[in-house]
């Protein structure tokens, strides 16, 4: 297994517990460097599982929150997570919530992503959450450009939206990090917006976040691999 591991590939802990994490990513040994903890498990030790696989085993933690809510408790919250020496921490990508998280990371190198429209929503969702009208690409592509101009690190984005972000003159130098990735003859799962590990790379993505076809193999570790294998 290689031992400096290829940390586009982001491998998403979608397990109940803390527990559970930690043994999928010793079974994925050092080919994989870097991990997404999300809300569903924090309330089974993410935090703990982020801590320990930070400082015990030295891979990169991404901490998938996507925190909404006023300014002052965004920042409150960012400057709370900031203890735990994250390398990516996700917020909605409103920009008076991108203007508060840079605030509370403030002197930590943690970096703020903002995710534009989830990858499991299409138009008519949005119509049912009554969000403007328009083509959800560049529903997509204003959300962006908005979240870079207040201040995001990097987005969230779908794999078929990636090339058009890269494209923003305010993309320059900032982050894409693509969920909704499955490799090639993989279930879609609850995803509608989607693209194979090597396409997302190709359009610009930096970071691909991949966890059923991983965490739900037979061989995590092979899957894993297969995917490496794949990126161009």
């Amino acid at each position: 297994m290689a031992s400096n591991p290829d940390n586009r590939l982001i491998v998403a802990l979608d397990v109940p517990n803390a527990l559970q994490g930690l043994e999928l990513a010793e079974k994925l040994g050092p080919q994989v460097g870097f991990y997404k903890i999300g809300l569903g498990m924090l309330t089974g030790g993410g935090l703990a599982l982020a801590n320990e696989l930070k400082v015990e085993h030295g891979k990169r933690i991404f901490l998938d929150m996507k925190l909404f809510d006023i300014g002052a408790t965004v920042e409150a919250a960012v400057r709370g997570l900031g203890q735990f020496d994250l390398d990516f921490l996700t917020v909605h990508g409103d920009p008076h919530v991108v203007r508060a998280a840079r605030e509370g990371a403030s002197g930590k190198e943690m970096k703020i992503l903002a995710v534009t429209i989830l990858t499991s929503l299409d138009r008519s969702d949005l119509d049912a959450g009554l969000l403007v009208p328009g083509d959800i690409t560049d529903l997509v592509s204003t959300r962006a450009a908005r979240a870079f101009d207040a201040g995001a690190h990097g987005v969230i984005a779908s794999p078929q939206e990636a090339a058009m972000i890269r494209a923003l003159p305010e993309a320059e130098g900032k982050l894409i990090v693509t969920p909704g990735v499955r490799p090639a003859g993989s279930a879609l799962g609850d995803q509608k917006r989607v693209a194979t590990p090597a396409s997302a790379v190709a359009a610009g993505a930096d970071h691909i976040v991949v966890g059923r076809p991983i965490w739900a193999s037979r061989d995590p570790a092979a899957a894993a691999a297969d995917i490496l294998a794949s990126l161009p």
